[in-house]
């Protein structure tokens, strides 16, 4: 079992109940249901459940959970997650949602959140208008981690677009 699978079988309301009146010490179903204040019927269906899982054993008068078990899953290694990029963690920090949460202080990590809203906003070599390129840089503005006027002068800045006379290209 992993943790995913020990989560998922602790995620019903009514499991997590009849989980937790096992550990205080009850032993039987009636013992359980008086407890967790469940029906009988679905205590019983809980704890079949929760024993399929391997969190409790016994039978009714017997009941315990399966400590050797939630050991073994504490020592159970965590399975290997991709390592994330230098951008994808900076990314997951700064937007979320296609929304702009916050500008970074720092320059290299502002240039890669900049770098990202200039591609997903702005073709290449395609002359924009003013207005244009405000609307385009509203939407990434809604949760007020910024301002268009803001992100649009440090676009231009970092020379992620040029402007000329009015009007914006992406480089």
């Amino acid at each position: 079992m992993t943790a995913h699978a020990l989560a998922g079988s602790l995620a019903d309301d009514g499991r997590r109940r009849v989980f937790a009146a096992v550990v205080l010490g009850a032993t039987g179903v009636r013992e359980v249901a008086d407890r967790a204040g469940l029906p009988a019927r679905e205590v019983v269906t809980a704890l079949r459940r929760l024993a399929d899982a391997g969190l409790v054993s016994g039978a009714d008068g017997a009941l315990a959970v399966d400590a050797e078990r939630l050991r073994e899953l504490a020592r159970a290694p965590r399975p290997a997650r991709p390592a994330e990029s230098r951008e994808e963690t900076v990314l997951r920090t700064f937007v979320c949602d296609g929304v702009l949460v916050g500008l970074p202080a720092q320059r290299g990590r502002r240039r890669i959140v900049l770098e990202h809203i200039a591609r997903r906003s702005f073709a290449p070599d395609t002359a924009y208008p003013e207005r244009a390129v405000d609307d385009a840089l509203r939407p990434w503005c809604a949760d007020g981690g910024s301002d268009h006027v803001t992100l649009r002068r440090y676009l231009v800045d970092e020379l992620l677009l040029t402007r000329d006379r009015g009007i914006y290209r992406r480089v």
